[in-house]
């Protein structure tokens, strides 16, 4: 018996990295899963797993959330997970960020999971169940990163708690998990910070980058019931570099 048996779960970014790590073990766990992702060709790939659909979604769009949430809650009846984990990162130092910069961050960093509790959630609080579980950042907690990054992922935090005590009396719960640098094509992709990725490794007390399944067996639990009295609460998953 799966952990999410007969649940439906939407997880945006669902097409690579942590997303897609998601993707694999809400499915294995039973949930029927659908991997939302402005990839085409990764939704593809993706959607060739078991209990898996993929669809497209611009997460920064109104207009496309309210179509998806509608089409997902007609085609399947209910929604009892979503996960915001759709983002993207930067290496500009903050002299060069501009208002551009700051703009396309913020509206898919922030706006984006904003959008998606602004959509799901209404259909959540009418079956008076669900599951909202946003990802944030490490950045978010600490002095790390003057810079657009840091700020959209302390906009998912503020957010977070706020839907918490939205839709909490109408039985949605919201948690936030705050990741550390974990091992994804994103980082992967941070070619010119491979020396400070070095010097965060040696700071961090667990000494090494986080896995993608270390953030989705996190999710997997405030997704299902075990934590079906937890809401607003906000779990790092960093190894233990913020501790310090």
């Amino acid at each position: 018996m799966g952990r999410l048996d007969n649940k439906v779960a939407i997880i945006t970014g669902g097409a690579s990295g942590i997303g897609e790590r998601m993707v694999e073990l809400f499915s294995q766990e039973g949930a029927t899963v659908i991997a939302a992702d402005i990839n085409e060709a990764a939704l593809e790939k993706v959607s060739e797993k078991e209990n898996v659909v993929g669809m497209k979604l611009n997460v920064a769009s109104d207009e496309d959330w309210k179509a998806f949430a509608k089409e997902v809650n007609d085609r399947f009846g209910e929604i009892d997970i979503l996960v915001n984990n759709a983002g993207i990162s930067s290496e500009k130092p903050y002299e060069e960020i501009d208002l551009d910069d700051w703009q396309k961050m913020l509206s898919i960093n922030g706006f984006g999971p904003f959008a998606g509790i602004k959509h799901v959630a209404p259909y959540m609080a009418a079956q008076h169940k669900g599951s909202i579980v946003n990802i944030s950042s490490y950045t978010a907690q600490i002095g790390q990163g003057f810079n657009h990054y840091s700020a959209s992922k302390g906009a998912v935090r503020a957010l977070s708690k706020a839907a918490a005590t939205t839709f909490g009396r109408q039985g949605v719960r919201v948690n936030t998990l705050f990741p550390g640098i974990i091992e994804t094509p994103m980082t992967d992709a941070l070619s010119t910070s491979k020396e400070l990725l070095g010097r965060l490794i040696q700071a961090t007390p667990l000494q090494r980058l986080g896995k993608p399944e270390d953030i989705a067996n996190a999710a997997l639990f405030l997704a299902s019931d075990e934590s079906s009295y937890i809401t607003g609460s906000e779990l790092v998953i960093d190894g233990g570099f913020s501790a310090q």
